[in-house]
């Protein structure tokens, strides 16, 4: 199945694996599969983490390009939108586990978790810019998650940063060799949330969420309209689109 949860026998602890070859690209389909498991544990009252992890090698290269075309890009992007909004809103603590790549769409799943854990050697990047294009998602979580500054110069030259570069800025929690990283995030959560009231942790998440909620029931909708009702429309972000589809350098105008 593209999407798996388990739930640990104390029922503390839950983890979700999404899978899609290649790089678990975030379809449309895989959204919707996603927004499903995550509203099967809404009325978990036990649980104190959920854990999201890509299987495989990478966390996730993000969006399906192929998906991003004019005629295909509103009904997909209100759907990861949704996934966004669900995320914010689940009352159980977060958090994505990271390993490989985590771009695109990946980083904006990644930065709608409480936490992320990542890989040393993982590498977080939002690369829409070379499409012509930008991250709704992104532009409204980063810079609430890391600071104004440095979520600018991620989206708008696109390049990708290791982990330890957003270790020191506070986004990445926790680092450790890939080999390791299960077992450094289960000593983690052993030593901080698995020893709290499941109740208390809910409760905080209100208060401690606040501003990223607000940020997204504010910003995300102005983002979205923004992205399909002004970007979309113009000649260089569907050129952006057509050309890496076809496998060749794009041509702007600017337009």
């Amino acid at each position: 199945m593209p999407v798996q949860i388990a739930i640990s026998p104390d029922l503390r602890r839950a983890s979700l694996v999404f899978a899609e070859s290649p790089g678990n690209i975030l379809t449309v389909d895989l959204i919707r599969q996603l927004r499903a498991a995550l509203e099967d544990l809404v009325d978990a009252r036990h649980l104190r983490l959920l854990t999201l992890e890509g299987a495989g090698a990478d966390f996730s290269f993000g969006a399906s390009i192929p998906e991003h075309t004019r005629e295909e890009i509103a009904r997909v992007l209100p759907e990861m939108h949704a996934l966004v909004v669900d995320l914010v809103e689940l009352p159980v603590p977060t958090a994505a586990v990271v390993r490989g790549r985590c771009l695109g769409g990946g980083f904006e799943l990644a930065l709608a978790c409480d936490f992320i854990f990542a890989a040393d050697d993982a590498v977080f990047g939002l690369p829409e810019i070379a499409l012509g294009v930008f991250p709704p998602a992104a532009s409204v979580l980063l810079p609430v998650r890391a600071g104004a500054a440095r979520s600018t110069s991620a989206i708008l030259t696109g390049a990708p940063q290791p982990a330890s570069r957003w270790h020191d800025l506070g986004l990445v929690e926790l680092m450790a060799p890939s080999r390791d990283l299960t077992g450094a995030v289960s000593g983690w959560f052993d030593d901080t949330l698995g020893r709290r009231s499941a109740e208390a942790l809910r409760q905080a998440l209100r208060v401690a969420r606040a501003p990223v909620a607000d940020a997204v029931a504010r910003e995300l909708p102005v983002a979205e309209r923004l992205y399909l009702g002004e970007l979309m429309l113009t000649h260089d972000a569907n050129e952006g689109v057509e050309a890496f589809l076809q496998k060749r350098p794009p041509q702007w105008k600017d337009r």
